[in-house]
């Protein structure tokens, strides 16, 4: 049976601000000690995904995952904590609730928390011992993001957030919208809030090496956590046969780098020269791949000579005639089968589940995980999949 990681699930957040900052206040208090508990915005679906590269890398504890959003604790703030690859932006938590009324008075308890119990001057430390400041004068941002219907209107939460936050900066700094030394934010998604200071940048979502971009080019944190699902492992060959800009191939050749046991082969091609154009140029930033130009329907690859394949094949949609979709699956999946070890996993990003699984029927591979996504503002899965060893 599939793992069904369905986007609107709720996990486990019954008193979320209760807890948390008893938990924090009383650990750190106003002596500003301690190290504060941290949260990850995720794309959302990916969750699970970056819970378990939260805990494996960062030896981290993951208290409570959320949609969108994951809450986790580690011994020491560190940078390593920039180096996730499967979410969008880290915080260190200044305060967090899911008891929000939807009416006015929330105001009233923005303004209070942010004021009475964030111990901004040790979060501010932390952050600058991350990410130090630049000559001249420090800049800073206030952002306020809010999803739902509430009694209030976001500006109004805003004012509130600000109020409550302005006894801490520091009046020599100046606002800004761009580049700023400090963020701190505050995320309202229906009954939960969350507050904290961004130890992350736009590089930590857009990554460094994606100079190409391609139209429905992949998320690279989308495409870290199908590198992750593989699991490729030293010594073994990753293919990701219609490769577009390169993403699923960047992300890994860094993961294959993190993991520093030995070099994981990795391989792709696109049919379109100008794609490859694009991908050959991000990957040099990278590291060392085979690219070649080819169809996937038919691989100039030898039988069972690949231990793991990823694909982001075109979406019903992105074709000029959708009905093309389940003929190209179809043979795809015929090659993939071909070429794939006995034992070896495909990992597909579809937005057509049902045609791929159709495609897939009569090959004996055997599903393993899916995951609920959003693409494009559609739904789409990630499924995971086993070719039955020999």
């Amino acid at each position: 049976m599939f793992e069904r990681q369905r986007a609107s699930r709720r996990a486990d957040i019954t008193n979320f601000h209760h807890d948390w900052l008893t938990e924090l206040m009383s650990r750190t208090g106003k002596s500003n000690r301690g190290t504060p508990a941290c949260y990850a915005m995720v794309h959302s679906g990916l969750e699970s995904i970056a819970a378990d590269e939260i805990t494996k890398e960062l030896g981290g504890e993951v208290k409570k995952a959320e949609k969108g959003i994951v809450v986790f604790k580690i011994e020491e703030i560190i940078p390593e904590l920039l180096h996730l690859r499967t979410v969008e932006d880290v915080f260190l938590l200044a305060w967090g609730t899911d008891t929000l009324t939807y009416r006015a008075e929330d105001l009233k308890q923005i303004k209070m928390w942010t004021e009475k119990q964030a111990p901004w001057q040790h979060l501010f430390g932390l952050h600058q011992s991350i990410r130090p400041k630049a000559k001249g004068r420090p800049t800073y941002r206030v952002v306020t993001q809010m999803n739902g219907q509430h009694g209030y209107r976001r500006t109004d939460a805003s004012k509130a957030f600000r109020q409550g936050l302005a006894p801490f900066i520091p009046v020599t700094w100046n606002a800004a919208e761009d580049n700023t030394f400090l963020e701190v934010w505050l995320t309202i998604r229906g009954r939960m809030a969350t507050c904290g200071v961004r130890l992350s940048d736009k590089t930590m979502r857009h990554k460094s090496y994606k100079v190409e971009h391609l139209p429905a080019s992949l998320r690279p944190t989308m495409a870290a956590a199908m590198v992750r699902l593989a699991g490729a492992g030293p010594g073994q060959v990753m293919l990701d046969p219609m490769c577009g800009a390169g993403t699923i191939i960047c992300e890994q050749i860094i993961i294959g780098k993190q993991q520093q046991e030995g070099r994981i082969e990795t391989w792709g091609g696109d049919i379109e020269m100008n794609t490859l154009r694009a991908c050959a140029s991000n990957i040099k930033r990278v590291g060392p791949a085979v690219i070649a130009h080819w169809d996937a329907r038919r691989l100039p690859i030898a039988t069972e000579s690949v231990d793991r394949i990823i694909s982001n094949p075109p979406f019903g949609k992105q074709l000029s005639t959708p009905e093309d979709i389940g003929p190209l699956y179809k043979a795809a999946v015929r090659e993939y089968h071909r070429v794939l070890k006995p034992g070896g996993k495909a990992v597909f990003l579809v937005m057509e589940q049902d045609v791929l699984r159709e495609a897939i029927k009569g090959y004996g591979w055997i599903p393993q995980r899916q995951f609920g996504v959003e693409v494009l503002g559609q739904d789409a899965v990630i499924s995971v999949w086993q070719k039955v060893g020999e």
